[in-house]
């Protein structure tokens, strides 16, 4: 496993103050604002981060510049259009609830920013990766089988269920699932029933679990952020996109 000599937490700190940029696109007419981290050195290829139910904010722009600074193009993508960034449980149920009652028009938002992200960072190969509502859109997106040149699938205390009528395939690109054993709201059952699916069809999976983990356990400055599982998390998931990007070059 990757050493790491900094935490997690410091190192987001220390980016507090963004080398990104905004980047406006259009899906059917409407406005979307996603944003664009170049690496900071030659870029390993492409990483698009799919936010939590709140939104795009600063969380998913700090780890977008964790990723540039790893050496990644990163593209935090907008699902729920430009300014609509919910601040109520219920306005966030609400967004959320539209997507997964709608899951082409989640997919077609996503592959639209892939799409956005690939025109603005110049790299073709990309690496899915969510938080939360943004882990189950990723794997959406993984059971659509509609995105190319995706060679990885990341998925950070994400929802895990696989929905009546969908599956995988065996050409599906490698799947990591970061999952806490302490998550009451996707319970630890969902994980191991997924893995069994991907087992069942010969998609290559990891499965990571982390002992006392809650739901939400990687956000920062929050009495759910667990340190040790957010640090170990990340490292396995840039050792992930590490090898997936590399032999995809």
């Amino acid at each position: 496993m990757r050493a790491i000599t900094v935490s997690v937490f410091a190192l987001a700190t220390a980016l507090s103050a963004n080398a990104g940029e905004t980047v406006t696109y259009e899906i059917d007419g409407a406005a979307y604002e996603g944003y664009l981290a170049e690496a900071t050195r030659e870029s390993k290829g492409l990483v698009l981060v799919i936010h939590d139910w709140d939104g795009l904010t600063d969380y998913e722009i700090t780890r977008a510049e964790m990723l540039a600074d790893e050496g990644y193009d990163a593209f935090a993508v907008d699902l729920y259009g430009q300014g609509n960034r919910p601040d109520t449980v219920e306005d966030k149920k609400a967004e959320v609830g539209k997507l997964y009652n709608d899951r082409e028009t989640m997919r077609a938002r996503i592959l639209a920013g892939l799409a956005k992200a690939r025109e603005v960072s110049n790299e073709t190969n990309a690496v899915v990766m969510g938080y939360c509502f943004g882990g189950g859109a990723v794997l959406e997106l993984a059971r659509s089988g509609a995105a190319e040149n995706v060679v990885g699938y990341t998925t950070f205390h994400g929802s895990l269920k696989t929905p009546e009528g969908q599956t995988y395939t065996a050409d599906t690109a490698p799947i990591l699932i970061s999952h806490g054993g302490a998550d009451k709201g996707i319970p630890i059952s969902d994980a191991a029933d997924l893995a069994n699916l991907l087992e069942k069809t010969g998609v290559t999976y990891e499965l990571e679990v982390y002992s006392g983990a809650p739901h939400a356990w990687t956000v920062f400055g929050s009495p759910r952020y667990r340190k040790l599982a957010d640090e170990k998390s990340w490292s396995s998931f840039l050792t992930f996109t590490d090898r997936y990007l590399s032999a995809a070059d």
